[in-house]
């Protein structure tokens, strides 16, 4: 028997099963050891639903490559340097406010 996340991942790597019919889906879930609000929203195809259902949040990850021909900008090290000042700076406002 199979988790929601093995099944998932068996669509994933199987095409035939994920562009599979409902009913179809539906055979496959047979075998698994799924809740049955998770199947409903495994068979409808409701992202939201089970996202949801399994407790995750949303989360974009973007990357950004750079275009042909163009450098991409390397850390020198004076992205830390402007850190550390910044963080002086805030100890010395506290100082001074007490």
């Amino acid at each position: 028997m199979m988790g929601v996340i093995d099944f998932l991942e068996r669509i994933g790597q199987d095409a035939q099963l994920r562009h599979a019919s409902q009913d179809e889906v539906g055979f496959a879930l047979a075998s698994a050891e799924i809740d049955p609000e998770l199947r409903v929203a495994i068979i409808a195809r409701d992202k939201q639903g089970l996202q949801a259902l399994l407790g995750q949040d949303p989360f974009c990850c973007l990357i950004h490559p750079a275009k042909p021909g163009e450098e991409q900008e390397e850390c020198d090290g004076s992205c830390e340097e402007d850190e550390e000042k910044r963080d002086d700076k805030d100890k010395e406002k506290k100082s001074d406010g007490d």
